[in-house]
């Protein structure tokens, strides 16, 4: 069983920047991902790195506002969100699996999410 832990969520101005962390309880080389979801909307997925954290996917909507990283000897994933909008208010989540996929059923493991509100 893997335990993921995020942090670094919280309030923001638009324009503002939000760097998000995400724990892994165990060293692993598979996919790290984060998802969002806002009230009353379905999760979505934001953004995904591979094992080597050479090849990454970005949802449109953040494409060249947010980047993806992970560090795999420390089993941590970050989320560097700028530029942010009233419209990345949500839940992130991190999540942990082995296909390197825009789905929420590519992953198997994931974290209890963190909150980033974004004011206008």
């Amino acid at each position: 069983q893997v335990h993921l832990v995020e942090s670094g969520g919280g309030l923001v101005q638009a324009g503002g920047s939000l760097r998000l962390s995400c724990a892994a309880s165990i060293r692993t080389f598979n996919t790290y991902a984060w998802f969002r979801q806002a009230p009353g909307k379905e999760r979505e997925f934001v953004t995904a790195i591979n094992w080597t954290g050479a090849i990454t996917y970005y949802a449109d909507s953040v494409k060249g506002r947010f980047t993806i990283s992970r560090d795999t000897a420390k089993n941590m994933v970050y989320l560097q969100m700028n530029s942010l909008k009233p419209e990345d208010t949500a839940i992130y989540y991190c999540a942990l699996g082995g296909v390197l996929g825009r789905k929420y059923r590519d992953y198997e493991y994931w974290g209890q999410g963190t909150q980033v509100t974004v004011s206008s």
